[in-house]
């Protein structure tokens, strides 16, 4: 989502923008670019005047290193190094051709007209992707210090394309990119690297951009069948191989089973690993032993008492939705269709309780008429009923499976669910975009109120009670309560959405008085802007007399102003979320999705 390179298209305004490699030429009129890789010169380490001034070349303590043999359910490819080269591809004839097909098909055929695709507006300022990778760099802390319960790794994931976009574009459709930013005595070092996806390596070899756009080129029936016209060729000639799939892998990370994966839902996992020097290291696409042979949702659950995790995954072919689980030695569990959700939805999250997991039926889904129209396949349907689907977490089948029509509820993200009155209550609480028809092509239009929901499983009663009128998403709570009946969130503060212009505390239990919920918040300030926060407990998780928000929240903030990003540590007990650290960044890291936060102790495990 570094104002040193924050434009790097010729054509994007270059206000408040500067480049850290001379911008490349402009096109030719009425011409489209072709074939231009996203680099950077390596970053140079910043002359200052004081007695000790920062090194690049410093890495952090080495993570303790185990024997391991890489399981036959990860998939690697050759494309797992570390570094980047620069290599100068010479394209086949077929490979000419198909350009020239793709560039006629942007130019003629489905230029991006509407900003919700156009590249020009979708990666202007901190939302255009870095210009490369970046080794392990110390970071430095520039006010407090950052406490000795925080050694490990903060690590988000986002959207960076490699190379620029041909046509149409929308935010969702960028490589994955992940940034972390080890911690160790009282030090940091910042580390920007791609997953190594599939689709992330063949293109890289190719020089050139092979696949279309997911969520941004398929608007309409004569880009749909010019592109897919397209796409067909470049496999049967051998450009594109599918059977190591086509994701992203761009959306949030998840550590299971001693296991750290990057996930996007339209693909299966990446397995990476943080190496000894700190590096971020692709292993591969993880199957689970060859049993999740299909994608999965980007927001499993873990239960931290029983070490299991649940996942789905949804698509537009019957069964419209898939519910699964794991095991806490992360063995995949039988698939249960859900066959009772007659019509394909978005469903791009959902919560758990200690015996039901939760699904909401919102009315964003897809639309042939509408791509019949020359729009997106995917759209909202305002006369569809929102519907919440319970079904126990450990059932077999769909046959206990309820479902309870929620008119005008829909929510991209789950923050949290319980079990109330043994288990004949469940209480859920999420944020409820109010203008749902915004929310793939006007994000900045979106309004999201954060509501808890409490279904009667018995009479059917659904109650919901606003917690606040703020503009609210992006939210986060104790990973310790998933599943059980927590006090306190803390999310982030759209202004406008994607833009997070701070992050509030929610108190969860004066809502059930219709009091204020806020207890506490910190504005980053003037043009800054961050992302999803992160919540880490003070104490070891094992600690069970800990207060909940006894421990810190943190994020990557940006501040357009002066093009620097700093990594913020938060007192998430203090009344104003209190700064306890600040770490100014070597350079910037662009706004993107979700991320979590790995404790020292677990990254000598994976």
């Amino acid at each position: 989502m570094d104002a040193l390179s924050s434009s790097f298209l010729s054509t994007f305004s270059t206000q408040k923008l500067l480049y850290r490699t001379t911008p490349p030429p402009p096109p030719p009129p009425s011409s489209t670019i072709l074939n231009v890789r996203i680099e950077e010169k390596p970053q140079q380490a910043p002359t200052t005047k004081t007695t000790q001034p920062i090194s690049t070349s410093t890495t952090p303590p080495p993570i303790p290193k185990t024997t391991s043999q890489t399981p036959s359910s990860i998939r690697s490819s050759s494309s797992n190094s570390l570094q980047t080269t620069n290599r100068k591809v010479e394209p086949s004839v077929p490979a000419l051709i198909f350009n020239a097909l793709d560039d006629i098909i942007n130019t003629f055929i489905d230029p991006p007209t509407k900003p919700s695709v156009d590249p020009k507006h979708v990666l202007s300022q901190n939302f255009a992707p870095v210009l490369n990778e970046l080794p392990p760099t110390e970071c430095k802390v520039i006010q407090g210090s950052l406490p000795p319960s925080l050694n490990g790794a903060y690590i988000r994931n986002g959207p960076n394309p490699q190379f620029l976009p041909r046509g149409p574009y929308h935010l969702f459709d960028g490589d994955g990119m992940l940034h972390s930013i080890r911690i160790s005595q009282g030090k940091a070092w910042l580390c920007s690297r791609y997953v190594k996806t599939n689709k992330y390596t063949l293109e890289r070899e190719a020089g050139f951009p092979l696949f279309p756009n997911v969520f941004s080129g398929f608007n309409g029936l004569t880009a749909s069948a010019a592109r897919g016209a397209l796409s067909a060729a470049r496999i049967l000639t051998g450009q594109v191989d599918l059977s190591n799939g086509f994701g992203l892998a761009n959306t949030s990370l998840v550590l299971f089973a001693n296991r750290l994966l990057a996930l996007g839902e339209s693909d299966l996992p990446y397995s990476v690993k943080l190496s000894s020097n700190g590096d971020i290291e692709t292993l591969g696409r993880y199957d689970f032993d060859g049993k999740l042979f299909m994608s999965m949702t980007a927001h499993p659950k873990i239960d931290s008492d029983t070490g299991e995790a649940f996942a789905f995954r949804y698509g537009p072919v019957p069964p419209f939705l898939t519910y699964f689980r794991f095991d806490k030695n992360g063995v995949k569990q039988p698939d249960v269709p859900i066959f009772s959700m007659t019509r394909p939805s978005f469903l791009h999250d959902f919560a758990i309780t200690k015996k039901y997991a939760i699904f909401a039926e919102i009315q964003i889904g897809m639309n042939p008429l509408e791509m019949i129209a020359g729009g997106s396949p995917v759209g909202s349907d305002p006369s569809k009923v929102s519907r919440i689907g319970v079904i126990p977490r450990y059932a077999k089948d769909e046959s206990e499976m309820k479902w309870f029509d929620v008119p005008g509820f829909n929510i991209i993200h789950a923050i949290n669910a319980w079990d109330e009155e043994d288990g004949n209550v469940i209480e859920m609480v999420a944020p409820n975009i109010l203008s749902v028809e915004h929310t793939l092509e006007r994000m900045e239009l979106i309004h999201a109120l954060v509501e808890k929901v409490r279904i009667d499983l018995n009479t059917g009663i659904v109650k919901r009670y606003p917690i606040s009128a703020r503009n609210l998403d992006f939210a986060v709570i104790n990973q310790a309560y998933v599943g059980k009946k927590n006090k306190y969130v803390y999310a982030g503060v759209g202004d406008p959405m994607p833009k997070i212009s701070g992050v509030v505390k929610l108190d969860l239990s004066k809502g059930d008085q219709r009091e204020e919920c806020t207890v506490a918040s910190r504005m980053y300030g003037e043009g800054c802007y961050g992302g999803e926060p992160f919540f880490v407990a003070r104490e070891a998780a094992e600690n069970l007399d800990a207060d909940e928000d006894d421990g810190y929240v943190m994020s990557y903030v940006h501040d357009e102003n002066t093009g620097e990003s700093r990594f913020l540590v938060m007192d998430a007990k203090s009344p104003n979320l209190d700064l306890v650290a600040t770490v100014k960044l070597p350079r910037r890291v662009p706004y993107g999705f979700h991320g979590l936060f790995v404790a020292e102790s677990d990254l000598n495990k994976i």
